[in-house]
Parts: C-alpha cells; sequence; structure tokens
C-alpha cells in the first residue's frame, strides 16, 4: 500500500482543485436528478439542502482556482448575451 504522504506529493494543488471541482459538478448533477425526481417532499427538501450544500462548496473551489488563475472560464461576448436573452424572453 502506499504511504498516503507519498500520494500528496504525486499531485500539485492546482491538480487536485480541478479533480475535486469536476467531482462537485457531478455531485451536484446527481442531487439535482434525486431532488426532481423525488415523490416524497419531505425526502425532496433534504436533496435539495444537501444540493445546496454541495453548490456551496463547488463555488468555494471555483473560487480558489478562479482566484489563482488557474480556472478561468471565458467570457462571452455582450452580443451573444443579449442574442440569448432576447430568445428566452420571447416565449
Amino acid at each position: 500500500m502506499t504511504n498516503p504522504n507519498q500520494c500528496s506529493n504525486l499531485y500539485d494543488e492546482k491538480e487536485i482543485l480541478g479533480d475535486c471541482l469536476c467531482s462537485q459538478k457531478q455531485i451536484t448533477a446527481a442531487y439535482n436528478t434525486y431532488a426532481g425526481e423525488c415523490v416524497n417532499p419531505q425526502l425532496r427538501n433534504t436533496f435539495l439542502n444537501i444540493l445546496n450544500e454541495e453548490h456551496g462548496i463547488q463555488a468555494c473551489i471555483f473560487s480558489g482556482l478562479n482566484s489563482k488563475g488557474w480556472y478561468v472560464p471565458e467570457q462571452a461576448e455582450q452580443q451573444k448575451i443579449q442574442t440569448t436573452w432576447n430568445k428566452l424572453n420571447q416565449g
């Protein structure tokens, strides 16, 4: 078995946080599905509470990556934003 201290030397902070963010995206997607398809109202509320907590964790990880310049989403062009906004408001 590998020593846990040796494992931490294999990955740098950026890789670990990137993996954490990817995991959080999968976790929130799963809880969103569970909450949306839950028949029991009490259980649905529990899933929604967990989902909210998981989104908080995801936001924290994202902020850490973003603040160090390791994960910088591409900014949308203003024209694309306006076009999408117009399409959504036509309904």
